[in-house]
């Protein structure tokens, strides 16, 4: 809907100026390349938000008057009270706990939730963008889930905020996004099986294009580091957080002439994959191999043994983004700051133990 209002009727004998007609060719992606900035950069102006030097908005706001730019009104947090969130997978239990959080979020906020599961197919992606701009959305919530930057801008001209948790890659500058101290999780893993007297310890790392899991990896380098170990890249195996490529890599590390005493696993589920190599391989958890896991799924402590591991606050991520949503950036996001990262713990358990003689 335009700002622009008609007024009165003409004075008699005057003549009633001619309307504005807004041009519905413009698009925001136009005023940016006019202007010489970025999308965001235009809607943050549309929607009166700070971060753009006055000269930008001035420069922006006279395009916008200049090409007769419609402008819906401004909208306040919480309009329709539906929320999308996007996952890459139903069936997995990390996906399982950010819904769970989610809806909880949006149940107390009198909304609803519609979720959907991309599977990194394209055709998926687009169907979604074009049921999201016919029903209307609040806002949509990336639970490890990246986007094309057309398919980016397509949601900053439809005006709705984007949140993303545990980002695949770096987000954009002016893009909420929830993590966790995956880097500082890593460190921890590592430290604790470095304090049992373990000094060659195997890893099952997750996608290497992921940015959480080059930070896991990252830490458990620097952990290394600390106690003068030179990382030694037979000790790594390549994985996708799955059960499946935990139990392959450690299958693979435990058939070394000299193996690991310690394996850290960049996912829960790689953790238990592990647990089945290692009973395959006639050795126990916790006693011959020690493994420490990253998540905290609640499956972790019902394992046989229990397993240690980084408890990632997965719920808070999720529920943060869920109210960054209906509550507004402002309200939420401490000192109106684009990244948050959320505190890892290392939950100690019976899967890990000293080092064997």
């Amino acid at each position: 809907m335009s700002d622009t209002h008609s007024g009165g009727p003409a004075a008699s004998g005057g003549t009633a100026p001619s309307p504005r007609v807004p041009s519905p060719r413009v698009t925001i992606a136009d005023i940016a390349r006019e202007a010489g900035v970025s999308a965001p950069t235009v809607s943050k102006v549309l929607n009166g938000r700070s971060q753009v030097s006055p000269a930008t908005r001035e420069k922006v706001e006279a395009l916008l008057e200049h090409h007769n730019y419609l402008r819906r009104r401004s909208r306040t947090p919480r309009t329709c009270g539906l929320v999308d969130l996007v996952v890459n997978e139903l069936d997995s239990p990390w996906s399982v706990e950010i819904i769970r959080a989610v809806e909880e979020t949006a149940a107390q906020h009198r909304a609803g939730v519609v979720v959907t599961a991309l599977h990194n197919r394209p055709a998926d992606t687009l169907r979604w963008l074009d049921n999201l701009t016919r029903r209307g959305s609040d806002g949509v919530i990336l639970a490890v889930t990246a986007l094309t930057p057309p398919q980016t801008r397509t949601l900053a001209e439809a005006r709705v905020p984007v949140v993303v948790v545990d980002p695949v890659g770096t987000p954009a500058p002016d893009t909420a996004s929830i993590g966790a101290t995956n880097w500082h999780g890593g460190l921890a893993a590592t430290r604790h099986l470095l304090e049992r007297g373990h000094r060659r310890i195997g890893v099952l790392a997750g996608p290497d294009d992921v940015l959480c899991s080059r930070a896991r990896l990252d830490g458990h380098r620097a952990a290394l580091a600390e106690a003068g170990i030179a990382p030694d890249p037979a000790l790594v195996r390549p994985g996708d957080f799955h059960h499946g490529t935990g139990f392959t890599g450690a299958t693979e590390l435990l058939a070394l002439p000299e193996p690991p005493t310690a394996l850290f696993a960049c996912s829960d589920l790689q953790a238990l994959g592990a647990y089945e190599a290692v009973r395959r391989a006639g050795l126990r958890v916790g006693r011959d191999v020690s493994i420490v896991g990253f998540d905290d799924l609640p499956s972790a402590a019902w394992a046989s043994p229990p397993l240690t591991t980084v408890r990632q606050p997965l719920g808070e991520m999720a529920a943060m983004a869920a109210r960054v949503v209906f509550e507004g950036h402002e309200a939420v996001l401490p000192g109106g700051t684009q990244r948050v990262e959320l505190a890892t713990e290392l939950v100690v358990r019976e899967s890990t133990a000293a080092r064997p003689r």
